[in-house]
């Protein structure tokens, strides 16, 4: 089976670079992890004691961040050496502040595995949340170095759990310990004999209550907002962009509108403006303009959105009608902001959790999206209430990373 494995990572290494000649985002995959080596040279040495974390992506990286902060607290002679696999992940992350080296992980081959972990030799190793690359695993359990992967979830449908799953369940003795977000996870587990397993929760919980610590404070989303109610839309995409539309164009003029949609391209960008009939501005618009003239600003940049959401009455978080499902709940939910998202949110415990504890709305068509935000809008006691639920609920959850590093030390 591992014969089988390698030649198809071998071919999968050729037709990416054959389909990055015609998309951009695989020629950032295939580009970006040139010079993975040759970075490594250069910034890590012999003699440098370090740890690596890897991140599928972008939300992995942010889920793991608290875990990745105390650990360097707490290891503070070594380096930090953070993979992303994924270019939506390393192209927003790649000068982070946290790690002292952050690559692209190169694919996994045998000869990949070897140069990498010659080239890094960590002592400790994280992966967070999930990919289990098997020539990696398989180099790390040869040179027992000491992995854990955190936050993790495991589902029913995964190969490890199947009548042919050996190979890949071979593969997961490689880690020194589990720390799993749930009962189902550890039982699963468990079913293939692994009993190094603990519940230790998301630490995406932990992340989003750091927030509140800093200072989420944006001067011109104060001038555009004006005292007035404020909905936040984060992270739409096209099909919850049409639904809003057309609530916003028959909204009140009392209502102020922010749209950060997932997508920033000029293109659509314009095409979404255009199709309000409010008065609209772009965040790249806003010099010299007075926004508290505006009805609906809509934030053509990225990284800003989780200080907005601070200033939302209510949220819409966008996703939830296209696959896997909704984006991150947990920020508006931490500032204690009532959630509307669309019908694809199960493969979200968070979303799954606040939908039935009724801090957050699931709507699927324009009408129960319309009554869902008039409710919101008309009874301030309403909104309160399911505002404090969201917060409550992520109070309650925090603390995995305190219960993940105190079973490594």
């Amino acid at each position: 089976m591992f014969a089988i494995y390698n030649l198809l990572t071998l071919l999968a290494s050729q037709l990416v670079k054959f389909i990055a000649l015609f998309n951009p985002k695989m020629k950032l995959f295939v580009e970006g992890r040139k010079s993975v080596f040759s970075t490594l040279k250069s910034k890590v040495t012999a003699d440098d004691k370090t740890i690596w974390f890897h991140a599928a992506s972008l939300g992995e990286y942010e889920q793991g961040l608290p875990v990745i902060e105390k650990i360097k607290e707490k290891y503070s002679t070594h380096k930090i050496i953070v993979t992303f696999f994924s270019p939506s992940g390393y192209e927003v992350r790649k000068n982070n502040s946290v790690a002292n080296v952050t690559v692209y992980l190169p694919l996994d081959t045998k000869s990949n595995a070897k140069q990498f972990l010659d080239l890094v030799h960590p002592e400790l190793v994280f992966f967070i949340k999930y990919e289990y690359w098997p020539n990696y695993l398989n180099e790390l359990k040869k040179r027992t170095i000491k992995t854990y992967l955190i936050s993790g979830i495991l589902r029913e449908n995964q190969a490890f759990f199947k009548w042919y799953g050996s190979f890949y369940r071979n593969a997961l003795k490689s880690f020194d310990y589990f720390f799993v977000q749930n009962e189902s996870s550890k039982k699963l587990l468990q079913s293939i004999d692994f009993s190094n397993v603990k519940i230790s929760g998301d630490t995406r919980f932990d992340r989003v209550l750091s927030i509140l610590e800093r200072d989420n404070s944006l001067g011109f989303i104060e001038e555009f907002i004006d005292k007035k109610t404020t909905i936040v839309i984060g992270s739409s995409w096209p099909k919850d962009e049409t639904l809003l539309v057309d609530f916003i164009n028959n909204s009140s003029e009392n209502v102020k509108f922010i749209i950060a949609p997932h997508n920033i391209k000029q293109e659509q960008i314009l095409d979404l403006k255009n199709a309000i009939s409010k008065k609209t501005i772009l965040f790249s618009e806003k010099e010299n303009q007075n926004l508290s003239e505006f009805q609906v600003f809509i934030i053509d940049t990225i990284g800003i959105l989780t200080k907005i959401y601070s200033y939302a009455d209510i949220a819409y978080v966008g996703g939830g009608f296209g696959n896997p499902g909704v984006h991150n709940i947990l920020e508006p939910a931490t500032f204690g902001v009532p959630i509307v998202i669309g019908p694809n949110y199960s493969h979200f415990a968070e979303a799954a959790a606040l939908v039935n504890m009724e801090g957050c709305i699931s709507i699927q068509n324009q009408i129960q999206l319309n009554e869902a935000l008039n409710l919101l809008l008309q009874n301030e006691d309403e909104r309160f209430e399911k505002g404090h639920i969201c917060s409550t609920f992520v109070q309650m959850n925090k603390g995995a990373t305190d219960s993940i590093l105190k079973q490594i030390s």
